[in-house]
């Protein structure tokens, strides 16, 4: 009989809490930005990147698989970074400055990665060192 007691109470404490609880005591909901779950998956691939290269070095992984994992990771991170440009505001105070029209890049320039400076035989779209554009 104590138990069936016990558990009337429990019951009857939980169902006045949930009638009595109001909004103003609940903690306002935090801000979320429209491309966050983007910005945590690029964060992603580029880890996966990094990885991908640390397994390649130490010789894991044959050049074969190497090339096609990190080309599948390459397109999924431009997928990725197209639809932050696409979620970007669009419009904004001022008028973005027009683009200056750029020198043709020599195919010597596109083989060397303008961050952390690894060179290529070929011309890349994304280092295979660190992961960032070439362009």
């Amino acid at each position: 009989m104590p138990l069936a007691a016990a558990v009337v109470i429990i019951v009857a404490l939980t169902v006045m809490f949930t009638l009595f609880v109001s909004p103003r005591n609940l903690p306002p909901p935090e801000d979320v930005s429209p491309t966050r779950h983007l910005d945590e998956r690029k964060a992603a691939i580029y880890e996966n990147l990094r990885d991908l290269q640390f397994e390649y070095r130490v010789g894991k992984l044959s050049d074969q698989d190497y090339q096609r994992t990190k080309l599948g990771l390459q397109k999924e991170l431009a997928q990725v970074l197209a639809e932050m440009d696409k979620l970007a505001p669009a419009a904004s105070a001022t008028p973005a400055p027009a683009p200056t029209p750029q020198p043709a890049q020599t195919s010597k320039s596109s083989n060397v990665c303008p961050h952390c400076g690894a060179k290529f035989p070929r011309p890349m779209k994304f280092c295979g060192e660190c992961g960032k554009a070439m362009a």
